[in-house]
């Protein structure tokens, strides 16, 4: 399963300082964020794609950058950030942060499926020189239980060692140990990948249901104007949903959604990243328009069957066909995993 609202585990290198950082530093810092992600390359983990960042700032005022760019392809744009950066100057007391948001692919039961964000890398650099490398992975295929406490001895014996051996290999690159970090709500990550939480307490018994669908709710919440009181349907139901998957060609974004006791919402497909919930708050923005109009939520969702966000190609639209759900949490689950 994939997590949207914080990655499952990371990791932590502090490779030697920078002699100079204020010299070229930002470009010397994008060839070691560039031979990293060769590294999770050369290991089956990520494809190549993603977004990159490169932010510069004053460390007494991180909230204002003296330099930014983000949401960069890999490649000439990144290299032309790096560029600038090094020409504003990484000087004492000053932050440089780049950041490469990569998609990637694990392997279930003999199928590669895959995520927009899989793993996130950083490379920091402190003005006075030092360095700090992290790496975020958003997934549980690496992990001896899913993120709902259930073991997965197949899919983590298919998926763990190439993570090991990533975290190996960027050892080497960097040149210094690995200081895995901190237990999250999800998992504990070691130097080698994730320990065997099999025995773990309550709080990973149902890391998905307790913290993940929560929280990818108020992030959906928190991108419609406005409160929701009175203005929406009810957002649980312990029956059957029908659903209609949201999509944008062949690329399923989430699953749209109603129940006969007059629930209704938008599930976000957590691989296809950010843009699931982009394409979330126009459907639920729909929903709403529904509900204020007095349609029940199964008309509401009947009378979005086949409409398009804007018009255009390149717009979401919602399958004209609905599918069944045993229940929203069996909706929930597919929604994180498919």
């Amino acid at each position: 399963m994939i997590t949207a609202a914080g990655p499952v585990g990371e990791w932590f290198w502090e490779p030697a300082p920078l002699v100079a950082p204020a010299d070229g530093g930002a470009l010397r810092a994008l060839e070691l964020l560039s031979d990293l992600a060769g590294v999770l390359a050369s290991c089956g983990l990520v494809t190549g794609e993603g977004a990159g960042s490169v932010v510069l700032a004053d460390r007494r005022v991180m909230g204002e950058p003296l330099f930014a760019r983000r949401d960069l392809p890999p490649g000439a744009g990144l290299v032309a950030a790096a560029e600038r950066a090094d020409a504003v100057g990484l000087l004492p007391g000053r932050l440089l942060r780049l950041s490469l948001a990569l998609a990637g692919e694990w392997r279930e039961a003999a199928a590669v499926r895959r995520a927009e964000r899989l793993f996130t890398l950083r490379v920091e650099v402190w003005g006075e020189g030092a360095v700090l490398v992290a790496l975020s992975a958003y997934a549980d295929a690496w992990m001896a239980v899913d993120l709902r406490g259930r073991p997965q001895p197949e899919v983590c014996g298919e998926n763990a060692p190439r993570l090991a051996a990533a975290l190996a290999r960027i050892c080497g690159v960097t040149g210094a140990p690995v200081d895995p970090g901190d237990p999250t709500r999800y998992a504990d990550p070691t130097a080698e990948g994730f320990a065997d939480q099999g025995e773990a307490g309550a709080e990973h018994d149902d890391a998905w249901g307790t913290f993940e669908v929560p929280a990818r709710w108020r992030r959906l919440m928190a991108l419609l104007p406005g409160g929701s009181d009175g203005r929406d349907y009810e957002s649980t139901t312990e029956l059957p949903v029908r659903y209609a998957r949201v999509r944008v060609g062949e690329r399923v974004l989430g699953f749209l959604w109603a129940s006969a006791d007059g629930a209704a919402g938008y599930e976000p497909r957590s691989a296809a990243g950010d843009a699931a919930f982009g394409a979330g708050a126009v459907w639920l923005a729909r929903l709403r328009s529904a509900r204020l109009r007095g349609l029940g939520a199964p008309e509401a969702l009947d009378g979005l069957l086949g409409a398009s966000a804007d018009g255009g190609p390149d717009g979401s639209a919602v399958e004209d066909v609905t599918r069944e759900a045993a229940s929203l949490d069996v909706l929930e689950e597919l929604s994180g995993r498919s």
